[in-house]
């Protein structure tokens, strides 16, 4: 069973920087979609990035100048490095896995069957 667990997290004043991880455990997929969501108070969780095995990322319009998603395959973990925190990117931050069995990665939640626990991001004005 695939194990995804989210770290980094925290409180952070608005213009600051973090770096999310997820470490994935029991991952035995060649190739793979793993991908960013988040989801604020009293709102529907939403997309934010995505890389997939062959490094290739993709982000949501608005965030892609602050955002940046890497991974480390030698420690089977996926960062979030988001940059110039706004009081809006307050949320809990989601990290989800599938093979990748298309040309493209999903990026509708539906397109994921392994997810983390999640990770709190506040960002204070």
């Amino acid at each position: 069973q695939v194990k995804l667990v989210e770290s980094g997290g925290g409180s952070v004043q608005a213009g600051g920087s973090l770096r999310l991880s997820c470490t994935a455990s029991a991952y035995s997929y060649s190739t793979y979609c793993m991908a960013w969501f988040r989801q604020a108070p009293g709102k529907e969780r939403e997309w934010v990035g995505l890389i997939d095995s062959d490094g290739y990322t993709r982000y949501q319009d608005s965030l892609t100048s602050r955002f940046t998603i890497s991974q480390d395959n030698a420690k089977n973990t996926l960062y979030l490095q988001m940059n110039k925190l706004k009081s809006e990117d307050t949320a809990m931050y989601y990290c989800a896995a599938e093979e990748r069995t298309r040309d493209y990665c999903p990026w509708d939640e539906t397109g994921y069957k392994f997810w983390g626990q999640g990770t709190q991001v506040t960002v204070s004005s």
